[in-house]
């Protein structure tokens, strides 16, 4: 019969090499978007409305060191004299995008429209992010009740001005990176 004693010195032999660990980095991307813009919308045989309308974003994803980002979001869109379409969609971002001057965000996924007759179906968006979060997002969807939109969208992203921002360092630091910056050196 064994002890008990040795059972335990045996177990933490095995353990002990899960409680080492070296130093690790597990920085995430996030995204907090606000705009405005116009779209233009059409459900059913109705006619063609444009709209002035809002984007609110909010998202995650992978590191922000990656060469490409893959995340989610969620998205309203307050069309001003309609009703407001939430999305939830799929993100893939380059670097540039969430750190660099010059990068693009493609979003994919499902939306909802609350009022009017309602609507649900596919959203998109390509999104041109420029230096200290600047965007420009030309967005879609099409959905049931052969319910359509299209418009453009000018903002600013308020993490990629901040935490995320890696221009106009000289002039304006930044003391808190979310990136690993001790590759830049060596670039």
């Amino acid at each position: 019969m064994r002890s008990p004693i040795a059972l335990l010195v045996a177990l933490g032999g095995l353990l002990a090499p899960l409680a080492w660990s070296s130093p690790s980095r597990a920085d995430a991307s996030a995204w907090s978007f606000f705009g405005a813009g116009a779209v233009g919308w059409k459900q059913g045989d109705g006619d063609l409305v444009v709209d002035g309308a809002l984007s609110l974003d909010v998202g995650v994803g992978t590191t922000p060191d990656a060469p490409v980002i893959v995340g989610g979001l969620v998205r309203a869109t307050p069309l001003l004299d309609s009703g407001v379409d939430l999305a939830l969609l799929g993100r893939v971002a380059t670097r540039g995008f969430q750190a660099g001057p010059l990068g693009l965000a493609l979003d994919v996924g499902g939306y909802h429209r609350f009022w009017g007759p309602g609507s649900t179906g596919v959203a998109g968006a390509l999104t041109l992010g420029g230096p200290l979060g600047i965007s420009l997002s030309l967005q879609g969807s099409y959905g049931t009740d052969d319910a359509m939109s299209f418009g453009a969208i000018a903002g600013i992203d308020l993490l990629r001005l901040t935490v995320y921002r890696q221009s106009l360092l000289p002039v304006w630091p930044n003391p808190s990176p979310a990136q690993d910056r001790r590759d830049v050196a060596s670039r």
